[in-house]
């Protein structure tokens, strides 16, 4: 008539046991079941099995938000530090743009100055070219002037 409950390996169990191992009186199972109480007995029998069965339910659904509440603050942290990782990351790549960013002005900055300094010799070297043709010319006039000297005095 009894039921037990087992918890093996999380789940719910139920073990009969007959009503007919307990020990009562013939004459008071006659005198019950004429009026129905014998009957009324067995259903609150079985309504405090149900009832110790829900409470068992009820356990392990606690047990089981329990450890689910757990992994989930476990999640949670886990997350938060990776959040945490990929932000300095973030920071680091942002850092590491900056820089190239800084390079790459320092960079135009030198190269511009190498354009001028190239403009500048170029310039130099049209006005040394103008200076080494009036150089020339003068020298070639010069030459004239004394050849035309010699060509006298002989």
């Amino acid at each position: 008539m009894f039921d037990k409950f087992k918890n093996e390996g999380g789940e719910m169990v139920k073990e009969n046991v007959n009503s007919e191992e307990s020990v009562e009186p013939d004459s008071t199972i006659e005198s019950t079941s004429e009026i129905g109480i014998g009957e009324l007995m067995g259903k609150r029998a079985k309504l405090e099995e149900a009832i110790d069965y829900v409470g068992l339910m009820i356990k392990n659904l606690k047990d089981k938000r329990t450890l689910l509440e757990k992994d989930i603050e476990e999640e949670s942290v886990d997350i938060k530090n990776l959040k945490e990782k990929l932000q300095k990351i973030s920071e680091y790549i942002d850092e590491e743009n900056r820089g190239i960013h800084e390079l790459t002005k320092k960079r135009q900055q030198v190269e511009n100055e190498a354009d001028e300094v190239g403009s500048i010799i170029n310039t130099l070297r049209e006005k040394l070219s103008g200076v080494d043709k009036v150089i020339d010319d003068e020298g070639n006039r010069v030459k004239r002037i004394k050849e035309s000297r010699e060509s006298l005095t002989d």
